[in-house]
């Protein structure tokens, strides 16, 4: 292994080894028996020691499947809602979380779909998602795979947490949790790779990009073929808003037979920090917040529309052979370079940048297929995100938009929910997936004279 390092040029590294303690040089090999050494000295080489310009492209905005707006556009996604639905009945969906960060900008020291967010039960990110994807198996008497994508930082405690509470009622056949990749933090002057102790290399998740090599490292995108799943939905824990295994975005994304498929809404403001769909050199891709051009992030159209409105919800569709190609490398995804503060054993409390991490991103795999669609929903019905303590994507305005999505289902079958002077529900509702997934599974559930005068839960 030292020979191996010495090969990859970490020479620094592995003089560092031998001149450990027995106990904690092996404890260190092992570490870096875990790691893609060739990768990363490639990530090296090309990232750190001899880092190229970026090519700017050529930027328009993107083609989109936009939201219902007339009788033709309505048959079309009823229409996608039905190959939605027959595809699930059929067996060929797999849902895939992405669960493998921590709530640390919550405020949180525990995996983030831990995070207690029902406005009423104060139910967990994970127990919300679990409960969709109970209701959908359910609907649909599928063997609907429900794959969590832990990290090494949050596994144990996520496994346990499902342990506890008895992966929520669902079967344990139907839940696999696997763990994204690691690569090491090197310095940015050296590229030499970092130590956060003696024995313990500075590591850190390879990023959400990183769930194709993780799928093929657990031999689950060989399991999906042999099962005849062929449509793999992703999305993030932190959207307790999206509906697991949602049958109008997976229908439309057969409709448009495309290998890769992203959820969008319209962005709230030019300024909002949301990566944009666009064409880029005639190929669809997701543009970063921080790499849109000012003038391009405030273009408007002769009817005044941002021209780069598409925000992206973090949600995808991939055909199950298109990932596995990602996964075996016919189709690799670029890194990305992250200066990142990162405490080692020569700088405990670092104040500044001081290590080089690397990233895969997930939407970068959108320029490599061969077809893709973009399809908007619509933002109260899907997205919502709790990502930060306070402010914007807070949990605040988190569940401020639960409750107003279980509101608007309940008045559209005619029940009545007393409003306060901003719009607002006087009252905190909250509709438990396995109740109902959407307005249309309330029909029938409720009274005609139904009133809401005080904190409402409706679960089984």
């Amino acid at each position: 292994m030292l020979d191996a390092l010495e090969s990859a040029g970490q020479q620094r590294l592995a003089d560092s080894i031998r001149a450990l303690p027995r106990e904690q040089a092996d404890a260190l090999l092992l570490q870096v028996a875990s790691i893609d050494l060739p990768l990363v000295e490639r990530l090296v080489r090309e990232l750190v020691r001899e880092p190229a310009d970026a090519a700017a492209g050529s930027i328009g905005p993107a083609e989109v499947d936009r939201r219902p707006a007339d009788d033709t556009s309505r048959a079309h996604r009823h229409q996608a809602f039905e190959a939605g639905e027959q595809a699930l009945r059929e067996g060929r969906v797999a849902v895939v979380l992405l669960a493998g960060g921590q709530g640390t900008r919550l405020g949180f020291d525990h995996p983030k779909g831990m995070f207690p967010i029902g406005p009423v039960s104060n139910a967990s990110l994970f127990e919300v998602h679990a409960a969709g994807m109970g209701a959908t198996r359910r609907r649909y008497g599928c063997d609907l795979p429900f794959l969590l994508m832990t990290s090494d930082v949050n596994d144990a405690e996520t496994r346990a947490f499902f342990d506890e509470h008895l992966l929520f009622g669902l079967q344990p056949e139907s839940v696999t949790t696997f763990v994204q990749g690691m690569l090491p933090a090197v310095d940015p002057a050296t590229g030499d790779i970092l130590r956060e102790a003696p024995d313990r290399l500075a590591l850190s998740p390879d990023g959400h990009g990183g769930i194709f090599r993780a799928m093929g490292h657990a031999a689950i995108l060989g399991d999906l073929e042999e099962r005849g799943i062929d449509v793999i939905m992703t999305f993030q824990v932190d959207n307790p808003l999206m509906r697991p295994a949602d049958p109008e975005f997976i229908g439309a994304h057969l409709l448009a037979r495309a290998e890769m498929s992203t959820l969008v809404v319209a962005k709230v403001a030019p300024e909002e920090r949301m990566g944009v769909m666009a064409s880029v050199d005639g190929r669809t891709a997701l543009v970063e917040y921080t790499d849109l051009p000012a003038e391009l992030e405030a273009a408007r159209d002769e009817a005044g529309d941002l021209l780069y409105w598409a925000g992206s919800t973090g949600v995808h569709c991939l055909d199950r052979a298109f990932a596995t190609r990602l996964a075996t490398g016919e189709a690799p995804l670029p890194f990305h370079r992250a200066d990142k503060r990162v405490a080692t054993v020569d700088d405990p409390d670092p104040q500044v940048p001081n290590a080089v991490k690397f990233e895969a991103f997930m939407f970068d795999a959108l320029p490599l297929a061969a077809r893709t669609a973009t399809v908007e929903m619509a933002r109260e019905e899907c997205f919502a995100p709790v990502k930060n303590a306070d402010g914007a994507d807070s949990p605040a305005t988190c569940r401020a938009a639960m409750v107003d999505r279980a509101a608007r289902w309940l008045e559209a079958q005619g029940a009545a929910v007393p409003r306060g002077a901003d719009g607002a529900s006087q009252f905190p509702i909250e509709i438990d997936p396995r109740f109902a997934q959407d307005a249309a599974d309330l029909r029938g559930r409720i009274p005609s004279d139904f009133a809401v005068d005080a904190p409402l839960l409706l679960r089984n």
